[in-house]
């Protein structure tokens, strides 16, 4: 995320509307317009890497597949936001906002189960942090993948029984994601 910021309180009906407008992408945080920043081909590479080979078999147990052009709207953190790439299991939820006169500003959605981040220099700390804290407050939300452009480094958080645990795993080493063993190496390819 990038510190360009909406100067006043925007509310999230008029933020769609100007998101809708815009050539680029935006975060709305609880009325607070922040411009994003662009991805690089390394970013762009790592995050179809992670689509292809870790999220397209969810496609056999029922899931959807969503890039990083799909909003995710988060109620509980009143965000507005994008991932790399995301994974509803289990039927999509959306919310749809109208403008005064019925017509649809945007659709985002409610209920991932599934995240990807691929961390870059300038967005890694709030991957970590503050977008991983909002994302715990969707009821659906239970793994969260981040993957590293320094490194061969993938980081997988699983809620399981309301505890969040983290496994790590780097070069030569294996990582399980969404219940399947995975070659860190294999995404880095």
């Amino acid at each position: 995320m990038v510190a360009a910021r909406s100067p006043h309180f925007v509310p999230y009906e008029e933020f769609l509307a100007m998101e809708e407008a815009s050539e680029g992408r935006h975060e709305w945080v609880d009325g607070v317009v922040y411009a994003m920043s662009r991805g690089t081909p390394e970013h762009g590479r790592l995050t179809g890497r992670v689509i292809g080979l870790v999220l397209t078999p969810l496609l056999a147990e029922g899931c959807e597949l969503f890039a990083s052009d799909t909003p995710i709207f988060i109620e509980a953190a009143r965000h507005h936001t994008y991932a790399d790439a995301s994974s509803v299991c289990g039927p999509l939820v959306t919310r749809t906002m109208h403008d005064k006169n019925g017509r649809s500003i945007g659709d985002a959605i409610v209920n991932p189960t599934l995240i990807v981040e691929v961390l870059s220099e300038g967005t890694e700390r709030y991957d970590r942090d503050g977008k991983f804290e909002a994302y715990k407050k969707i009821p659906s939300f239970r793994e969260y993948v981040l993957g590293s452009q320094a490194e061969r480094r993938i980081e997988v958080r699983t809620l399981h029984e309301g505890v969040w645990t983290t496994l790590i795993a780097g070069e030569g080493e294996t990582i399980r994601i969404h219940g399947r063993d995975m070659a860190v190496d294999t995404i880095y390819k």
